[in-house]
């Protein structure tokens, strides 16, 4: 079944965006909100499998409960023409995964802010009781502005096993990225998504993921019994924190991981800024007493043993749901084998008569599959389905048998029958960064065409190379599936404005959103208030290159002022002072007796006091002196001595 273009009245479904094992996902209109939004449509063969569309529906359910601007939003759900959708936010960028396909290692900095953020969506979903069980590359979406989305819950479950849809023990998710838990059957918990993050920063860091094999098989056996090698050892960038940080991630027993996503993100966070992250060895457990040098000895907890055969576990893991087209080949060949063998045993045992029986052989074309082999077997031959593909003729549908229709054919030969299985899918090739001549070698070479071809002015390349291109590369589409292309028309000529009197932010944003880079200097001004702009080097009307960086000279507001010594001077005389510094003179109402006439109307104290730092408009409060003569003395005259002569008269 085809996806319709138009899924309700209010979603309409514009262009494919990438394929995944269980749906599509397409870019399309919102008409009743007018938006872009992207539309994951369930793959038709599974909206008939009831597990399946519980699945989906869970997708829905608990990623739409989840906010957290490192997380794709969910915004609505729903089923039109037997086909189940989720309507998500959008994000203008490229999967990690295609970065990683078309660039290779990411630096150790861009790889720990990809990794901490993702952390944080991952701690607010563990948060809510969920685990995300397949983070991977594909799953990281990096939008143009540098945020990072985490995205498809599609296999995350609660943690309430009473809500469980799967069995235990069932393996869900993607072999490279699996924890060691995961591949052996066992519940996964946060600590394997935190493992899985690890695989991811692993492979952010080096190129390539810590665990390849020839299948998923061999790739989940090696995580849970083999060692990966450092990051170092592959990146010599990576620092010995971070090489820490992952080797913790990655531990075998998830008793000795980090417990949280949480943990996890302060480790990365603490790395970015500098700091040294040290992770301390696993002590290993000796029976019956402690580890050598402890006084405790740690239990480690084991991984729990798988809940089924390893074989079988193994057979379980999906990248995407595994094709049934093995299956058939193998059954038909199993059955030409058998005809064979009894017609011949018929001919031994004269079971047949020595005339050959003949028929015509019958048109099968664009029969199904299934009508065709039994038509065949129906007028005596053996049916031999073989696939190949077709660019015109729906997967499934017989094209031609060999030998063709109408032909006269041996009753019992093995007639080929040739089925389509649909257009060839290419991968689209990287080119961005190639000139126009090269990108389209590379595309026609892919067996793809060229299609739309704009150009956009880009400080950062030469004119006429590719800035973007889509579909992404590493995307599969059909055989000469136009690819749109983004060139370079060089830097953009323009024509600085006025920011003069802006606010520094708003300065920033308008330089940023005209393609200007810019560097700060700041400056003490009395006329321009601190943290606004005094002007622009070069000045405002100048003809720039968009790339090009500008010189903000940012006001510090007014120079700070040293306060003069004002002691000595007359009122008017201070005022004079003070307005040349930009300072205001209060006199106090009350004055200071002084005994020095000279003193008399001058000023005798202030506040603040001589050498004090103040701003321009500060108040400098002063107090002067007031003469108050001393007391006056009053002189008495000396007492007065009254002399008593006494007579004595002598007998």
């Amino acid at each position: 079944m085809q996806t319709p273009s138009e899924l309700t009245e209010r979603y309409h479904v514009t262009s494919h965006i990438a394929r995944g094992g269980m749906a599509d996902v397409y870019e399309g209109q919102d008409t009743l909100l007018n938006r872009k939004v992207a539309i994951k449509v369930l793959h038709s063969q599974f909206s008939s499998d009831e597990a399946f569309v519980k699945r989906f529906r869970r997708e829905a359910q608990a990623a739409a409960n989840l906010t957290h601007p490192n997380i794709v939003g969910i915004y609505d759900w729903g089923q039109a023409q037997g086909t189940y959708f989720i309507v998500m936010e959008i994000v203008d960028g490229r999967s990690l995964r295609d970065v990683l396909r078309s660039e290779g290692a990411l630096l150790p900095r861009r790889a720990l802010e990809i990794a901490a953020e993702t952390a944080a969506a991952l701690s607010i979903a563990h948060q809510a009781g969920l685990v995300h069980r397949d983070v991977k590359p594909g799953n990281i979406l990096l939008a143009k502005d540098g945020t990072v989305k985490v995205t498809d819950f599609g296999i995350a479950r609660a943690w309430d096993d009473s809500q469980e849809l799967t069995k235990t023990g069932a393996v869900i998710g993607t072999a490279t990225y699996f924890s060691p838990e995961q591949a052996q059957g066992a519940a996964a918990d946060a600590r394997s998504d935190v493992d899985s993050l690890g695989v991811v920063l692993y492979e952010t860091l080096t190129g390539r993921p810590p665990f390849t094999g020839e299948s998923p098989m061999a790739v989940a056996f090696q995580h849970v019994s083999a060692e990966a090698p450092p990051a170092s050892s592959l990146n010599p960038d990576v620092s010995e924190s971070l090489d820490a940080v992952v080797t913790k991630a990655l531990r075998k027993d998830p008793a000795g991981r980090y417990q949280s996503a949480e943990e996890m993100r302060q480790d990365l966070l603490a790395v970015l800024k500098g700091d040294p992250v040290v992770v301390p060895p696993i002590v290993p457990v000796v029976a019956g007493g402690a580890a050598a040098g402890t006084e405790t000895t740690q239990v480690m907890s084991a991984v729990p043993p798988p809940t089924v055969p390893p074989d079988e576990v193994y057979r379980q893991i999906e990248d995407e749901p595994p094709s049934q087209m093995p299956f058939i080949i193998t059954a038909f060949a199993l059955l030409v084998a058998l005809a064979i063998l009894m017609f011949f045993l018929f001919r031994l045992a004269g079971g047949v008569d020595a005339d050959v029986e003949i028929a015509t052989v019958p048109s099968v074309t664009n029969f199904t599959q299934d009508a065709a082999l039994q038509r065949l077997q129906a007028d005596g031959f053996v049916p031999n389905p073989r696939f190949e593909t077709n660019d015109t003729i729906e997967p499934g549908i017989v094209i031609r048998t060999d030998p063709p229709a109408g032909t006269e054919a041996e009753v019992g030969s093995i007639i080929d029958v040739f089925i389509s299985t649909g257009s060839e899918e290419f991968s689209v090739p990287p080119v961005i960064g190639q000139n126009i001549d090269d990108a389209e070698q590379l595309i026609r070479s892919a067996g793809l065409a060229v299609g739309q071809v704009v150009t956009r002015p880009d400080a950062d390349f030469e004119v006429d190379v590719v800035i973007e291109q889509s579909p992404a590369a590493g995307v599969e589409v059909g055989a000469g599936t136009p690819i749109n292309l983004v060139l370079s028309s060089g830097p953009e000529v323009i024509t600085l404005p006025d920011l003069a009197g802006m606010s520094q932010l708003d300065a920033i944003a308008q330089l940023t959103e005209l393609g200007l880079k810019f560097s700060v200097n700041e400056e003490f001004s009395d006329e321009v208030a601190f943290g606004d702009v005094i002007r622009t080097e070069p000045e405002a009307g100048t003809q720039v290159l968009s790339g090009d960086t500008i010189l903000l000279i940012v006001s510090k507001g007014a120079e700070p002022v040293e306060v003069p010594s004002l002691i000595g001077l007359t009122e008017s005389e201070a005022q004079l002072v003070l307005d040349d510094l930009g300072l205001i003179l209060n006199v106090s109402n009350s004055t200071q007796p002084v005994g020095d006439p000279a003193q008399d109307g001058t000023i005798v104290d202030q506040i603040p006091l001589e050498g004090n730092i103040v701003g321009p408009g500060d108040i400098v409060t002063v107090t002067l002196g007031e003469f108050q003569p001393p007391p006056t003395t009053t002189t008495l005259p000396p007492p007065t001595t009254t002399t008593i002569v006494t007579s004595t008269t002598t007998p």
